[in-house]
């Protein structure tokens, strides 16, 4: 799903992916980021939905209430779950290519895999995104990040 090296999916986020991206298509929406995390032993499935003009609390009951019903028929063995569908707010996950070339000029958090110039966490702005890395502007000067060393990326809001 991405430009960079994220986590390995696990088997319910390929399988939510695989039923709720031709939903978020139909209903001309992007699917933004997929995690399933267990937070006080339950499971919690959470997927951030963006459009242009952004995301109003109606299409997040909306969306929520169809993917549900289809990850309730289509997904066997998913146990128990809380669903929650959100906009991707001011610390958007940046994973695709695309994402990276849509908000250049914006302030973004970066963390890679190994050291990039002995450090692996940055803070500055995306000046571009080439074939296969970033540049990033930090304190004047460029940093050139290759995309598979990302292991995460965001807005970094205000």
């Amino acid at each position: 799903m991405g430009f960079i090296r994220q986590k390995e999916f696990g088997w319910i986020e390929e399988r939510v992916l695989k039923v709720a991206e031709p939903l978020f298509k139909a209903e001309k929406f992007e699917l933004v980021h997929i995690e399933c995390i267990t937070s006080n032993r339950e499971r919690i499935v959470r997927l951030y939905m963006d459009k242009p003009g952004g995301v109003t609390l109606d299409d997040c009951v909306t969306i929520s209430r169809q993917l549900g019903d289809l990850i309730d028929v289509h997904i066997e063995n998913i146990g128990r779950y809380r669903l929650e569908v959100s906009s991707p707010g001011p610390n958007r996950p940046l994973s695709k290519r695309e994402d990276f070339i849509r908000f250049a000029g914006e302030r973004v958090k970066i963390e890679t895999h190994e050291p990039v110039n002995g450090q692996k966490k940055f803070t500055g702005i995306l000046e571009k995104t080439n074939d296969d890395s970033v540049v990033i502007a930090i304190d004047g000067k460029e940093v050139e990040i290759e995309g598979l060393m990302i292991s995460k990326a965001m807005l970094a809001g205000q």
